[in-house]
């Protein structure tokens, strides 16, 4: 089984950026140079090795190095010659080998079901399938996730760069879950069972820190908070390009936040008020799927009455969880200055009523003068952004890239 050698440390560190910008100390010089010359291919595309000692600021004695070594590794590949436009030997082209590897993404965060994926360097996915959780927890879901990787391995057609695991709850640098109680699982070791059982690289993180990851583009900014809303809640951020985890790497998880003084539903944790008994799709779905049967119930004389009072009935569920949202997001943003907000999660949930409640309240709450440029919108990636954040996390923790 051919094995890429690892870049550097995993992505979801306090100090790890997303992408190398420029020359490091000399102890740490070589593995960031050579991260330094993928990232530039892959985001550029084929370039000479001259291209790339001048976009890279590295002597063309370092980059013939490094390439030769990458070549080597099957990480790059010689394209051919470029069209010459000036007298001499036309340049020899270079570029990542993007056909030569395939990733594995997983993502445990869905109410229901596992999803997993083949996927290109690029995130195209070649490759999915779903396996339904049936309410499995513990030792039970960690068979399933063993199930699932065995079958997408089954389905790659080139050698395997790594898997990438988008899990809930609070993981570790290590890929331990320290907790998922939606799942059953403490102080899970899922990085080094699966590492063990695949003899591939692993990289496990919290879902929504994994999902962020394909938001942050290459036009994103520097500061980015995207809200998750599946089975739980959660939140990752970006600031100054890099991810956030805490010091106790539980960064983002506002699920368990008590929104307000008012109490509200209990929560799987045992607190009331939580805003995952607000906001949770699970919960969300029950009680629009309550208001549904007591207007079937009541079907008959002034059926469209009972249609207007039932509609005005979800949109207030979805209002009020909205609301509970932005009251938690408000000190957020303020304390950030953030510009930008991605909600993921069921469109029909959360775009509409849901979403404009939100926005109302972080207005209301947040200095306007300070906040005006804020945007809260959708992300376009879907059911398939945790997948895609599950490429990257792969491609930065064993290239570098992203």
């Amino acid at each position: 089984m051919l094995t890429v050698p690892f870049a550097g440390a995993p992505i979801f560190t306090r100090s790890r950026a997303l992408r190398p910008t420029g020359k490091v100390l000399p102890e740490h010089a070589r593995s960031h140079n050579r991260a330094l010359v993928l990232q530039t291919l892959y985001s550029s595309g084929a370039r000479s090795r001259a291209d790339v000692s001048r976009e890279t600021g590295l002597t063309r004695v370092t980059i013939s190095d490094l390439v030769a070594d990458l070549i080597a590794e099957g990480l790059v590949v010689e394209l051919g010659q470029r069209e010459a436009a000036r007298p001499g030997k036309p340049a020899t082209l270079i570029d990542v080998a993007r056909d030569a590897f395939q990733i594995i993404g997983l993502d445990l965060s869905e109410h229901e079901v596992f999803r997993g994926a083949v996927t290109a360097l690029d995130g195209t996915i070649a490759e999915r399938i779903e396996l339904a959780r049936g309410g499995a927890t513990g030792e039970a879901a960690a068979l399933l996730v063993e199930q699932l990787v065995d079958r997408l391995l089954a389905l790659a057609t080139i050698p395997v760069l790594g898997i990438g695991v988008g899990s809930p709850g609070v993981v570790d640098p290590l890929g331990v879950v320290r907790s998922a109680p939606n799942l059953g699982w403490v102080d899970l070791p899922l990085q080094a069972r699966l590492a063990a059982r695949t003899e591939l690289p692993v990289h496990v993180a919290n879902d929504a820190n994994v999902a962020i990851l394909a938001e942050h583009g290459e036009t994103a900014p520097g500061e980015l908070l995207l809200i998750k809303v599946g089975h739980g809640v959660g939140a990752g951020l970006i600031v100054g390009g890099r991810p956030v985890i805490g010091g106790g790497f539980a960064a983002g998880e506002i699920g368990h936040v008590v929104v307000g003084t008012d109490g509200g539903p209990r929560c799987a944790c045992g607190k009331d008020g939580c805003l995952e008994a607000w906001v949770a799709e699970p919960r969300l779905t029950a009680q629009l799927a309550a208001v549904g049967a007591s207007r079937g119930s009541s079907v008959g004389a002034g059926d469209g009455d009972t249609d207007a009072a039932a509609a005005a009935a979800r949109d207030e569920i979805l209002r009020e969880a909205g609301r509970r949202l932005g009251i938690v997001l408000a000190p957020v943003v303020g304390a950030l200055n953030l510009t930008e907000v991605v909600l993921s999660g069921p469109a029909d949930l959360l775009d509409g009523a849901f979403h404009e409640a939100t926005v109302d309240t972080l207005r209301q709450r947040t200095m306007a003068e300070l906040n005006r440029d804020l945007r809260l919108r959708m992300s376009e990636q879907a059911e398939d952004i945790v997948l895609r954040g599950a490429a990257v996390m792969v491609l930065s923790g064993q290239l570098g890239v992203s």
